[in-house]
């Protein structure tokens, strides 16, 4: 059996943050997309769905954490090379999103940090695994 993922992120504004991932090259599955949720496709089998947080509250009986303030998850994507890691910082920070840490070069991995939005801190990394096992 094939297992999907989906990420569920509490959102303040669902519209401004499909907006903001389609500047980041991201479509959305709109079989699950409405006015309260939307389904981000990250890759085959693997979605986050950004919940309007009154509609992410009905499904938790615990407070949310603002993003903003406290960290809740870090969310890591790999990508297909060093070029492709910088470029979607840029597309993050023009799309209106915030750098929180600078950019880690271990040799055989390369990863920059975003903060999208409502604050939750995404991972962007490159990994050589030849270059791992060359090491």
């Amino acid at each position: 059996m094939t297992r999907q993922i989906f990420v569920n992120l509490p959102v303040k504004n669902v519209k401004r943050s499909m907006n903001f991932f389609s500047q980041l090259g991201f479509s959305f599955n709109m079989q699950f997309t409405d006015d309260k949720a939307a389904c981000l496709v990250i890759g085959e089998n693997i979605y986050a769905m950004l919940l309007h947080e009154e509609f992410f509250k009905t499904f938790t009986k615990k407070e949310l954490a603002d993003a903003t303030k406290v960290t809740e998850v870090l969310i890591a994507i790999d990508v297909e090379s060093r070029e492709a890691v910088d470029s979607m910082i840029q597309k993050a920070v023009n799309a209106g999103g915030t750098i929180y840490s600078e950019p880690s070069d271990h040799g055989w991995m390369y990863q920059h940090s975003f903060a999208d939005l409502d604050g939750h801190q995404w991972e962007v990394f490159y990994s050589d695994i030849n270059a791992l096992n060359n090491s």
